[in-house]
């Protein structure tokens, strides 16, 4: 695919991004797109590859040569076309997907495969711009309904798939606009919400009803969705976030990260948020315990909001810089990723174990750590303290809420505290109901919410209709 010796002539080339000294004045996204002639070259690196691993790698399974051959030939319409075939929002993944399709890349095992996510960004954003992406109703309709709980990226690619089958589409949000943590988790810089707003309009166009604000299983009985619907799909996400329950955890300043960053996205999009406790790390020393992507986002936001210090601690041991390829290529491997977040102004620290907050008049000032061994044990007389007036914990997301619409449901919980279902069918233990996305699978990543939530609408589909045209 593309120029059979393209990957020979020509260098990686990836975009790049404003300075910092610029990008941190907003909240804005500050990556700095390819030109035309220079995606062009970076598709042209694609190989012939005679297995094309990165077709495994992408959880939505892109047909990655074919549209990087369509670029190269400069045969956009086409490049999109095939693009959504298998996606239903690359300009979500293309912005803030990790990429594990690049780890997959024939060329990565000489550490320069072929700008994938790039690439995908690329075909959208000019597919947008040249108004190839409308609406695309159902011809007829079935006559059947279906609701939606949840309009994060499962939610809202099991709705599209669902009304282009032809069913009546209802997705409930309790919080007051679509998106989930798309809208509300993920800061603005790295994803501005216009481009939501955009697919959400193009979703009603098609037939999709969303009814925001609307908490099920407090707002409204879910019994009641069961009963009103022909299915019901289960996509709201894995909320319950990982605590760190050491002494002087109840003093003011620790907060979750998920308590934070919704509150900065709020702000940005001047939606009104009800709370006596604004968090804000303006002037403060910020520690964040959690060295994921979670952690980077509030790094990026306590760095805008101006933080005197931002420390984030890792209490795993620090990976290496560049993986062992014969050994891992062509899965995702573990090494040290640095964000563009950390690039604006973190330390980092790994291999620490959180022991005590300790505060004064009841907010928290310092962290009591300790340095831990390979076997995650602590080191003797390794003890230290840091300083801190905000702690942020960002450790991940244990499993979804029980409280309310699960627990009033009555579904089956698996081993982990997700809500059982099979991939084959999506099925939870109630008969209509299925589940999707990280409330089945637990915390996972953008591309997999979309694949789960399009294989979960052909299930649905299925199940209602007995078969279906909708792809897996």
């Amino acid at each position: 695919m593309g120029k059979v010796t393209g990957f020979l002539e020509i260098d990686r080339r990836d975009r790049r991004y404003l300075p910092a000294s610029d990008r941190i004045r907003n909240y804005r996204e500050f990556t700095i797109p390819l030109s035309e002639e220079a995606t062009r070259d970076q598709a042209a690196r694609c190989m012939t590859c005679g297995i094309p691993y990165c077709h495994n790698g992408c959880p939505v399974n892109n047909q990655i040569p074919d549209w990087n051959d369509l670029v190269y030939r400069n045969d956009w319409l086409e490049a999109s076309r095939n693009l959504h075939s298998t996606n239903n929002f690359p300009e979500f993944t293309g912005r803030i997907c990790p990429a594990p399709c690049e780890a997959s890349c024939t060329l990565n095992l000489i550490e320069s495969p072929v700008t994938i996510k790039t690439i995908e960004c690329a075909i959208v954003d000019r597919a947008f711009a040249s108004g190839w992406v409308n609406p695309e109703p159902a011809a007829t309709s079935t006559g059947r309904r279906v609701a939606i709980v949840g309009s994060g990226p499962a939610g809202l690619a099991c709705a599209q798939q669902l009304a282009r089958a032809g069913h009546e589409v209802h997705v409930f949000e309790k919080n007051l606009k679509p998106g989930g943590l798309l809208r509300y988790g993920i800061p603005d810089f790295k994803m501005e919400k216009h481009l939501i707003d955009r697919r959400v309009q193009q979703m009603q166009a098609e037939g999709v009803n969303f009814h925001g604000g609307v908490n099920v299983g407090v707002d409204l009985d879910p019994a009641q969705l069961v009963a009103d619907f022909d299915a019901v799909v289960l996509a709201g996400g894995a909320e319950k976030p990982r605590d760190l329950p050491i002494p002087g955890r109840d003093l003011a300043g620790i907060h979750f990260a998920m308590d934070f960053l919704p509150q900065q996205n709020r702000r940005v999009s001047k939606e009104p948020f009800h709370t006596n406790l604004p968090i804000l790390a303006g002037a403060k020393r910020v520690i964040v315990i959690g060295g994921g992507d979670t952690g980077s986002d509030c790094i990026g936001t306590s760095v805008r909001q101006g933080a005197v210090s931002i420390l984030q601690l890792e209490i795993m041991p620090m990976p290496p810089e560049h993986e062992d390829k014969l050994l891992t290529w062509p899965e995702w491997p573990m090494k040290l990723r640095t964000s563009s977040s950390h690039e604006e102004g973190a330390k980092r620290d790994f291999g620490v174990l959180t022991k005590e907050f300790r505060g004064e008049n009841g907010a928290v000032k310092q962290l009591v750590c300790a340095r831990i061994d390979e076997k995650m044990q602590e080191i003797p007389g390794s003890s230290f303290a840091i300083d801190a007036d905000l702690v942020l914990l960002a450790m991940g997301f244990v499993s979804p809420l029980h409280e309310g619409l699960l627990d009033r449901l009555g579904v089956a919980y698996d081993a982990r505290g997700n809500v059982a279902a099979d991939t084959a069918n999506y099925k939870s233990s109630l008969d209509n109901v299925f589940a999707c996305g990280d409330m089945r699978r637990g915390q996972s990543l953008v591309v997999w919410a979309i694949r789960e939530g399009r294989q979960a609408a052909q299930a649905v589909d299925t199940f209602l209709m007995g078969s279906s045209l909708l792809p897996r």
